[in-house]
């Protein structure tokens, strides 16, 4: 893709995916993670009303009569995006590849925390780490982004890796993130350093899968290649046994993906390329 190319599709990206989230999600953004941080402002005199457990004992001894602490919102956030762009995101039957409505949804979560003045970060990552771009403001960081996750390219095969993104992110950010990963989660096991790092940031698998990642259709004797490993194999697609095994495989990683992120807290959104992604952010931020 040529740089022309790139930065036709980036105008056209950002077109679309500001006016989403200045119009439908810059209010329910602010509304689902606002009030993540409070920090101490002042004391004040009690009145009728005042919650008793913000009641600042030492000064209310001091002066013979109730004050209360006052707190304010810590407004400012870091949004991080823990983007795969192994070779599975390059699949899509319908409206667009996985890494398309990836990259969209990862634009739109950009613009909505960078009208909230919170700062945008991202973690590309494949079945390793293949750039880490540190959290900022600004309308031309995120265009850089965005840049990125239509641009930017796995560096060598193997299996996906989500753990090796959510490990990185704990140990260069130790200050609390709302973090999204946005993955099929075709990966090697990720539990462990899921239920870890949801003990210091708040996150939210947003899990992307084509109509045919799910079901295999019956067209008849098909060479199916692994996008991530290269390995290839025929496949009999007129064979019920064969459907019934691969619908199979795809309910063996959904389901184990359901699973840790519930067990270690954290949020799971289902995105599929042929259907509006749009009101499944709108129901995510409407259910906070």
């Amino acid at each position: 893709m040529t740089t022309a190319e790139i930065l036709k599709k980036v105008r056209k990206i950002e077109i679309k995916t500001k006016g989403l989230s200045n119009h439908i999600f810059a209010g329910e953004y602010h509304s689902t993670f606002k009030g993540r941080g409070m920090s101490f402002s002042e004391v004040r005199e009690y009145t009728p009303g005042d919650d008793v457990k913000f009641i600042d004992w030492n000064v209310t001894a001091r002066f013979s009569h109730p004050f209360v602490k006052v707190f304010e919102e810590e407004r400012e956030l870091i949004v991080m995006l823990l983007v795969d762009i192994s070779s599975s995101s390059l699949f899509g039957t319908q409206q667009r590849l996985k890494r398309e409505l990836i990259t969209e949804v990862g634009a739109v979560l950009s613009f909505s925390a960078t009208t909230n003045n919170d700062k945008v970060g991202v973690i590309f990552f494949s079945n390793k780490v293949e750039k880490y771009i540190p959290p900022k403001k600004g309308r031309g960081h995120i265009l850089r982004i965005i840049r990125e996750l239509i641009a930017l390219e796995p560096t060598q095969a193997g299996e996906t890796n989500v753990a090796v993104a959510i490990n990185f992110l704990n140990n260069v950010l130790k200050k609390k993130t709302i973090s999204f990963v946005l993955s099929d989660f075709v990966s090697k096991p990720y539990e462990q350093e899921l239920q870890l790092a949801s003990r210091r940031h708040e996150l939210i698998g947003v899990h992307v899968y084509d109509k045919y990642d799910k079901e295999l259709p019956p067209v008849g004797l098909v060479e199916a290649i692994d996008s991530e490993t290269g390995k290839t194999q025929w496949l009999d697609t007129d064979d019920k046994n064969v459907r019934s095994a691969y619908a199979a495989a795809f309910d063996r990683k959904s389901k184990y993906c359901q699973q840790v992120f519930r067990k270690s807290g954290s949020s799971l959104l289902s995105m599929r390329t042929d259907q509006d992604y749009v009101k499944v952010l709108q129901s995510y931020f409407m259910s906070k």
